[in-house]
């Protein structure tokens, strides 16, 4: 693990997941980490060097307590660890959920920055398709993760709760091994305590809706493959066919047997279309 200054006097924390060949970026969802990845990573050991950053607020990295995690300051996190890997050209990324965002954020704020992303299920709200709730309303998603339990005795513990139950009881278990070993710090009373702490996570969903990148999608002149899992009411599958129709280059991909988590709930399967999308 390296450390890499952002914006509003943030560290962030950049993990090193293996591999050789084309250097390719990985951006985590909303109340994840870095090393979530590595499982996925560990599938394309032979055709890439993958990287992933725990963006602010997630994982190792800190936060700048003052600001509302406007999506803008991850979109300058992911600039922040290009500039320290200094590629000598566009590189190859792929974001799940809030890190597809941030990854067409980022192209959009200095395009020619990727070669080519893939993005599964991005939050990247059509207009009247989504955004911040009424006014006196809670984003219901941070709702949940203020409700979401922050402690627990140990690892193992945390991990059996997670196992047994939606949504995290659909995640492979070495991707909901990687997420409860690296998320959770230790205690000076032996517990366990969530790094993402509840009410940073549940500032990030109330800002999901308000930044522009929809409308900015033609300016985003590489290859981009967005993926979507099934279609349900709570579920922003819905939005990833106007994303891609909106996108100068996109290209829609459907796995209607797996949920938002996709790449956590299949990382082999996912490697493999990652690898396709971004030609390794």
């Amino acid at each position: 693990m390296r450390h890499v200054a952002s914006t509003d006097g943030v560290v962030l924390a950049v993990h090193e997941l293996g591999g050789s060949g084309p250097l390719v970026l990985l951006a985590h969802a909303t109340g994840f980490h870095g090393r979530v990845w590595a499982p996925l990573a560990a599938h394309l050991a032979d055709r890439a060097r993958c990287v992933a950053p725990d963006l602010r607020g997630h994982g190792d990295s800190t936060v700048d307590p003052g600001h509302p995690f406007h999506w803008d300051r991850f979109a300058d996190d992911v600039l922040a660890v290009v500039d320290d890997l200094d590629p000598p050209g566009p590189i190859l990324a792929a974001g799940h959920s809030k890190g597809g965002a941030a990854l067409l954020l980022a192209e959009q704020r200095r395009p020619g920055t990727f070669a080519a992303l893939y993005c599964f299920e991005p939050i990247v709200f059509p207009p009247g398709r989504g955004g911040p709730p009424g006014e006196g309303d809670e984003h219901p998603l941070a709702a949940g993760a203020l409700r979401r339990r922050q402690v627990f005795p140990s690892r193992d513990e945390a991990f059996a709760n997670y196992a047994s139950k939606p949504p995290f009881a659909s995640l492979h278990p070495d991707a909901l091994r990687a997420y409860v070993d690296h998320g959770f710090a230790d205690e000076p009373d032996g517990t366990v305590r969530l790094k993402c702490l509840g009410e940073n996570e549940a500032q990030v969903y109330r800002m999901g809706g308000n930044h522009g990148a929809f409308d900015r999608l033609g300016e985003v002149r590489c290859p981009v493959t967005v993926a979507r899992g099934a279609l349900s009411p709570m579920s922003p599958a819905g939005i990833a066919e106007p994303i891609a129709a909106a996108l100068p280059h996109g290209v829609l991909e459907v796995h209607d047997d797996l949920g938002h988590f996709g790449p956590l709930e299949d990382p082999a399967r996912i490697a493999d279309r990652v690898a396709a999308a971004l030609g390794l």
